[in-house]
């Protein structure tokens, strides 16, 4: 019996796609091999690579003047590749906003001046600091941010206006709402929270700032040599990317980044609805930086969440338990998170607050 799946990452994938890949498994595209045995030098694995950049270009109005990479090691791996590749003047900006902005920004502390010109840990990284009175740097080669806290449940509502590129984390919100590429200087997303299985990472870069990786950036995360080579300088996560176009394909067909805004704003509206009329559950992000893909929210006690975890997997709603940093449930309800999937988490809720008044 299929559940509904609200895991943060890996998450859960539309069940078309599913199937598809099932019924393609074998046999892909008539070559008679799996997609996971065949060459990526093959000429029919070639078109998968194609097909998918030019659907990120085209749900992303992606300029020509960027590059669209699909590289290896999770957006983890790239909180190294992005000073390596752009930290000339050794020094950049980050705001620190959760969990992951924080590791971006240790991380960058390594290969220069890591400037943390926002926080907002002093809340519990429950609200995004106003980016239009930060100090940020005159000399900074990048700002970062991490446009969705996956752990906390925030958003950016609006992003900085800033003299130094843009890089943003957008791995757990990406394609989920209309973004101007022109505005950043390099988005980048881990594809397991919402677009595909663990493996891939999509980086979307200005090419202008991709030429010139410091000289102890490693071959395998220089920007530039996956540029040149489309994505193929060496074996890529196959599969991942394989299922990353099928997902594409499913989104180009549903309408597009904005129908799907459209949809998200819908469920998470109707769970921020629920659990801000309710006695039992609360949701402690300051609500105009509330994530409409990761809502976390808690019961007065962890006797009380740990029952309702329980209860939840036996009514077929799993992977609500949250993150241990925080405690309490996070549903994460990622593009493919069926409206129906939900509706049946307020239900259940509505049941559950009945009969632990």
């Amino acid at each position: 019996m299929r559940v509904y799946n609200f895991s943060a990452g890996p998450s859960t994938l539309p069940l078309n796609v599913l199937e598809q890949a099932r019924d393609e498994f074998l046999d892909f595209a008539g070559t008679g091999m799996s997609v996971t045995e065949i060459s990526h030098r093959d000429k029919a694995f070639a078109a998968v690579v194609a097909e998918a950049e030019s659907l990120v270009r085209e749900l992303l109005k992606v300029p020509d003047d960027y590059a669209v990479l699909f590289v290896q090691g999770g957006a983890s791996t790239q909180f190294a590749a992005i000073p390596l590749n752009m930290m000339h003047n050794k020094k950049a900006d980050y705001i620190v906003t959760g969990n992951f902005a924080k590791k971006a920004w240790q991380e960058g502390k390594i290969y220069g001046e890591a400037v943390k010109i926002g926080d907002s840990s002093d809340k519990t990284y429950t609200y995004i600091p106003d980016v239009d009175t930060l100090p940020y740097s005159d000399d900074a080669d990048y700002v970062h941010i991490t446009s969705n806290n996956t752990i906390f449940g925030t958003r950016y509502v609006k992003f900085p206006k800033c003299k130094a590129p843009l890089v943003a984390d957008m791995s757990s919100e990406i394609f989920s709402r209309e973004v101007n590429v022109a505005d950043f200087g390099v988005i980048y997303a881990g594809a397991q929270k919402n677009l595909a299985p663990a493996g891939v990472t999509i980086v979307i870069a200005k090419r202008s700032l991709i030429q010139d990786p410091l000289p102890i950036c490693p071959t395998m995360l220089k920007w530039k040599i996956q540029d040149e080579n489309g994505s193929l300088y060496n074996t890529p996560p196959c599969f991942s990317i394989y299922m990353a176009d099928l997902v594409l394909r499913d989104l180009k067909a549903k309408g597009g980044v904005k129908a799907m805004n459209e949809t998200d704003e819908y469920k998470a509206g109707l769970l921020y609805d629920f659990i801000d009329n309710s006695k039992l559950f609360k949701n402690n992000v300051v609500k105009e930086f509330r994530s409409i893909m990761n809502v976390p929210f808690v019961t007065p006690s962890a006797e009380l969440d740990a029952k309702f975890i329980a209860e939840a997997k036996s009514a077929g709603l799993v992977s609500l338990k949250g993150h241990r940093l925080v405690g309490g449930m996070r549903a994460s309800i990622y593009n493919a998170m069926p409206v129906e999937g939900v509706k049946a988490l307020i239900e259940f809720m509505k049941k559950f607050e009945l009969e632990n008044k």
